[in-house]
């Protein structure tokens, strides 16, 4: 190699001639990779970010008479009211999609109970097909509804009220139903955006070349002058 391809370090870089083998292969703490971000929108959270605490629900479990609407929704349909909600909370999946699915394991599961009560009779080895078709379906129910709820707790830091979501679909399913609406309507009256005024702004002027020519004129006689041209030599 030839002489100069060296560079001769100074007093204050002397000590990178001690650097052992090894040494420059340690992990890199890269801010951007290690930051913890938003579960909901992924964002970059700043280290200094606390979660908020959880809170308590705008309305109690047993507060269905508080909205009559989604309580006689609820009685009658729940599963209209659960594809309202589901809509309301999560924009791709559609009302109806949600309300199939709670019709097939809810209402699908009692109508099934009935028709076989029906056809042929109520016996003890019946009577056991029945209870547990009831209780498979009550079940699917209780998780397929619950992780719904979950997610509306996470999105509004929301407690477990009364107990765990999924057990509190499987013991008051059509309460807990109007609970969520209810909580989904409190929060988006919160966040409703509130009417701004519109002020329009004046129309522009134009002037016109007739008034112009009469300003002009109106001009000329006041000051007594005459129209001159002035041409070049």
């Amino acid at each position: 190699m030839a002489e100069g391809t060296y560079v001769k370090l100074t007093k204050e870089e002397e000590a990178l001639q001690n650097v052992t083998p090894g040494e420059l292969n340690q992990a890199i703490d890269v801010e951007r990779l290690t930051a913890s971000r938003c579960m909901e929108c992924g964002q970059t959270l700043p280290p200094n970010y606390q979660p908020p605490a959880d809170e308590d629900w705008t309305t109690g479990i047993f507060g269905c008479a508080e909205d009559t609407d989604s309580c006689l929704t609820g009685l009658f349909c729940p599963c209209v009211l659960f594809g309202r909600n589901v809509e309301s909370l999560q924009e791709d999946i559609s009302r109806t999609s949600a309300g199939i699915c709670h019709v097939v394991c809810v209402e699908g599961g009692m109508t099934l109970a009935a028709l076989t009560s029906i056809f042929y009779g109520v016996d003890p080895n019946t009577a056991s097909n029945i209870c547990q078709g009831l209780c498979f379906a009550w079940w699917i129910c209780g998780i397929y509804t619950g992780m719904t709820r979950q997610s509306l707790q996470k999105k509004y830091h929301l407690k477990d009220s009364p107990c765990d979501p999924c057990m509190v679909h499987c013991l008051l399913h059509w309460c807990a139903l109007c609970q969520e609406h209810r909580e989904m309507k409190n929060h988006l009256s919160d966040n409703a955006v509130l009417p701004t005024t519109i002020v329009n702004p004046p129309a522009v002027q134009e002037m016109r070349a007739g008034m112009n020519q009469e300003n002009q004129s109106s001009s000329g006689e006041g000051t007594g002058s005459s129209n001159l041209e002035i041409q070049p030599l």
